[in-house]
Parts: structure tokens; sequence; C-alpha cells
């Protein structure tokens, strides 16, 4: 007999096919290599470790002081650079522009983020010089300034300065303006 397989009655097994136990284990095992695979693809590409190059792992060495300074941030109640901090409410302000021409005015609700909760209280005991500040730098401005997405910009930044300006050590991140009508 040239013929040694044998199939489960006894006759001669088909030769080229594979007995199905045989393609269950090698479809489980393709399964699970593929889950095991897209697993692995995951965990890479929502910040899992990944292997680092040279240039990788200097600019790993510059960030790590800063990673450092974000977590004793977090111990001493403070908000990492990346994180919202607290937010600081200003009452709306009401102005006149400077225009010559025309009368224009501009009514703006400001709210002020913090990098410290801290720096509330400091914002709470200088409310009046922050209001004055800001009325007189609103007031400043002429509406075709304020009323371009720049001017608005250059706005925000001008506000912080001015604001920080104010406090020992800074401590307001950002400006965002909830409200803005030029009349």
């Amino acid at each position: 007999m040239a013929d040694d397989t044998v199939d489960s009655n006894g006759g001669p097994a088909p030769v080229g096919v594979l007995p199905i136990k045989m393609v269950i284990v090698i479809a489980v095992g393709v399964l699970l290599l593929g889950i095991g695979g897209a697993i692995a693809f995951m965990s890479l590409t929502k910040g899992g470790e990944k292997p680092e190059s040279g240039a990788e792992a200097a600019a790993d060495t510059k960030t790590a002081p800063k990673a450092k300074e974000d977590e004793s941030a977090q111990k001493h109640g403070a908000s990492p650079k990346g994180a919202p901090g607290p937010i600081f409410d200003l009452d709306p302000f009401v102005v006149n522009l400077a225009d010559a021409a025309d009368v224009h005015y501009l009514k703006v609700t400001v709210k002020l983020e913090l990098d410290h909760p801290a720096t509330a209280e400091l914002l709470n005991q200088r409310v009046p010089q922050i209001r004055d500040a800001v009325l007189i730098l609103l007031s400043s401005k002429e509406s075709e300034a304020v009323r371009t997405a720049q001017g608005k910009l250059q706005l925000r930044e001008d506000l912080l300065l001015k604001v920080n300006s104010l406090l020992p050590k800074g401590g307001v991140r950002g400006a965002y303006f909830t409200e803005f009508i030029v009349q």
C-alpha cells in the first residue's frame, strides 16, 4: 500500500485536505494573533511605551523637569499646564470706544483662567484695580480694531498682561470672552 492515510471510516483520506480539527486550530491561532496585534497597536498609539531613538531620549530628558513641575504643582493644588485651571468670573464691562467720529459701545464679559486656586483670593482682593485697568484698556480701543478676530486676540493678550501686572507673581494663564458686543 503506497497510501497510508486513512480517514475515520477506514477508507483512504483525500489527498490535500486538512482535517477539520486542524482548520479550527489554525483559525483560532490566527484570530488570537490578530487580537494580540490589535491590542499592541492600540496601546502604542494611545501613549503606550514606544521604543526611543537617541533624539527622542534627548527630548525626554528636556521635558522630564517640566513633568516633575507639573506633578509637584498637582500635589500643591495647582493645575498642570495642559489641564484647565480654575475660572475667575469678572462682571460684564460696558465702555465707550475711542472712535472719534461716532459713538460706539463695547459690552464684554471676561472669564480668567488661573494657574492656581489661591490666585482667586488675590484677584478678589484686587477687583477694583483689575476693573479699572480693564476699563481703561477697553475704552482705549477703536471699534474697527476690536471687530476683527486679530483685534480680539490682541485685546486678549493685552488684558492678560494688564491683569498679571497687578498680581505679585502673575497667575492668570488665559482670558476668555464669553460675551462680546460692539454697537
